[in-house]
């Protein structure tokens, strides 16, 4: 699943494609893609005559602007936008296309035909669902050390699955929680709230360095993931955990091993993130 610096990615990259064009017709191939409102009929009538201003991020979900209504879009698993001639010959699993006036169409295709849209009066998408209970995100100045301290103490949950949460931390999915995690020199396994204020300001770092070089190579394509020109990112070639087992540790060179946490697939090095175990003494400060 494409996680927050893919998601960035296809936003730059639909800023630089879509901006002005305005929206002849939509055509919507696959109904349940489209999640508010029930009828496709309404989502495209509603959507005929207007033009594309923008595209934000909240999360893992794209914000489409336009006059009147904010589009937002969740790519799930292997949904991807790009942008064509009205001429270029229809490719499988395209399920909405946005033909604008000036003979071009934006498609949005999904193999997995997991990805979603909801379509709200612009400005009003922040207090319905899917966005309204997301959590801090961790690009953003407003993610400091304490709000994030804020969201990990008292709480009994590993800590990677507590990451994976998007209403605590929003976007970082399996890969990038791998990679902080290792970074930071935390086992997937330690409780949220165990963690001192030292390994928190270690982990803090960490995510906020391990996205930021994931977004300036334009995130991380394992299986299917391009950008909406269909380039690949590039952030693949630096992960030092995910995907690795058995492989040496760029670190120490002990073998990187591969268990699971909360259902998901979780590689760690067993001697650069020891498990410790929960003490009775007094936390650090």
């Amino acid at each position: 699943m494409p996680e927050l610096p893919e998601v960035e990615t296809v936003k730059r990259t639909l800023n630089q494609l879509i901006i002005g064009k305005k929206i002849e017709q939509v055509a919507v191939h696959l109904h349940r893609i489209i999640q508010r409102p029930e009828e496709p009929d309404e989502f495209a009538l509603l959507l005929q005559g207007q033009t594309f201003h923008g595209v934000e991020r909240r999360g893992k979900f794209l914000l489409l602007l336009t006059d009147e209504f904010t589009l937002v879009s969740h790519l799930r698993m292997e949904g991807r936008y790009g942008l064509y001639d009205k001429n270029d010959p229809m490719e499988l699993h395209t399920h909405v296309v946005f033909h604008f006036t000036d003979g071009s169409e934006l498609r949005y295709k999904d193999v997995r035909q997991f990805g979603t849209m909801h379509l709200f009066p612009r400005g009003t998408e922040l207090n319905e669902q899917p966005l309204k209970k997301l959590g801090l995100e961790p690009l953003d100045e407003a993610f400091t050390l304490e709000a994030f301290k804020s969201k990990l103490e008292g709480r009994s949950t590993k800590i990677k699955p507590h990451l994976l949460n998007q209403e605590y931390i929003v976007g970082i999915g399996n890969i990038y929680v791998d990679e902080s995690l290792f970074l930071a020199g935390i086992h997937p396994e330690r409780e949220a709230g165990s963690l001192t204020r030292k390994e928190l300001a270690a982990l803090h770092e960490a995510i906020i360095k391990t996205l930021s070089e994931a977004v300036a190579v334009g995130g991380s394509s394992i299986k299917s993931y391009v950008n909406g020109q269909g380039e690949i990112g590039m952030f693949q070639h630096q992960l030092q955990m995910y995907g690795r087992k058995g492989e040496p540790c760029h670190h120490c060179g002990y073998p990187i091993e591969k268990t699971v946490v909360a259902g998901r697939g979780t590689h760690f090095c067993p001697k650069c993130q020891p498990l410790k175990r929960k003490s009775t003494k007094k936390s650090e400060a």
